[in-house]
């Protein structure tokens, strides 16, 4: 599969070349408005009411930045995934140094900010990060299909926190990393839908392994589930945005309902995905009643 998909690989790589733009961690940091924080520099310790941002937005910049800050573990996966040498080896490459920025950026503008309390900050990553990543696919293909999914669902969760946070900065800066999560997403994608035409079968069943178990690479994050409520609550990332902008565009774009190559095996396959999508469509309407009432409870709350 690696040998057939790697001319796919160097044209789409071309292409991710011509339309990637080169940006700049740096301008995105509002240095002229950072204090000190205690320390050798004797400034400052972070106090929690020096953010104006909402919690479920503090949430969002957590879970944002220390998935990004675990590129190391994702690296090697993709490395150990699709290899080092050849086209997929300097996809390989320069997918790690574009995500690289994304860290970068998010923490010099955070502490900058102060959004964040930066030693609780640094004590999870080290903890995330000691944890490392292994997403468990079994081939390439499973590979393929998760990294699709998870660079469409990064790219909404960006552009949602930045519409969120109230802040023109964060929101320019969020953008910026939104539109490489979806550069990234079209290579993926439309490697992905190469190998749907030379694997039918075993490409939909893989999609349909990892659609029905997705899971976002932040969800071992510590407290990742009650931040995820409270993003959810917010409209940041939920099961409505990730049926409607994530799982529907992508299906559609690949024609999966309208294929005619699958055989028995891919038709169950299908099936499986056409039946979780109705699945998360009642769990989504649980959510938002859910979410409603409590609003109504707690107004502000989240």
């Amino acid at each position: 599969m690696l040998a057939s998909l790697e001319p796919v690989v160097a044209q789409l790589l071309d292409r991710h070349l011509s339309a990637a733009k080169a940006w700049y961690p740096h301008v995105y940091t509002p240095y002229s408005e950072a204090t000190d924080y205690d320390g050798p520099l004797d400034g400052a310790p972070w106090r929690p009411g020096q953010s104006v941002m909402s919690p479920a937005v503090q949430d969002a910049f957590t879970v944002s930045l220390l998935t990004e800050d675990n590129l190391p573990s994702y690296h090697f996966e993709i490395a150990t995934l699709f290899g080092r040498e050849g086209a997929w080896g300097t996809w390989v490459h320069r997918w790690t140094a574009e995500e690289d920025r994304h860290a970068h950026a998010l923490r010099s503008y955070l502490h900058a900010r102060r959004v964040l309390d930066p030693v609780l900050l640094e004590e999870q990553r080290m903890q995330h990060v000691s944890r490392g990543f292994d997403s468990g696919h079994p081939s390439v293909l499973h590979g393929l299909a998760y990294v699709t999914v998870q660079e469409m669902a990064t790219r909404e969760a960006h552009r949602n926190t930045g519409k969120a946070c109230g802040d023109p900065l964060g929101e320019q800066l969020t953008a910026r990393i939104a539109a490489d999560e979806n550069l990234h997403m079209l290579f993926y994608r439309d490697l992905y839908r190469a190998a749907l035409d030379l694997a039918p079968d075993a490409a939909v069943t893989a999609l349909a392994d990892v659609v029905c178990d997705f899971e976002m690479p932040g969800a071992t994050l510590p407290g990742f589930q009650e931040r995820s409520l409270r993003i959810a609550a917010a409209g940041i990332y939920n099961l409505d945005i990730h049926r409607e902008h994530v799982l529907l565009p992508l299906l559609r774009t690949l024609n999966l309902w309208t294929r005619t190559d699958f055989t028995a095996v891919g038709e169950h396959a299908q099936e499986r995905i056409g039946l979780h999508l109705e699945q998360v469509a009642r769990n989504a309407a649980r959510f938002r009643a859910v979410f409603d009432r409590m609003s109504l409870d707690r107004p502000g709350s989240w």
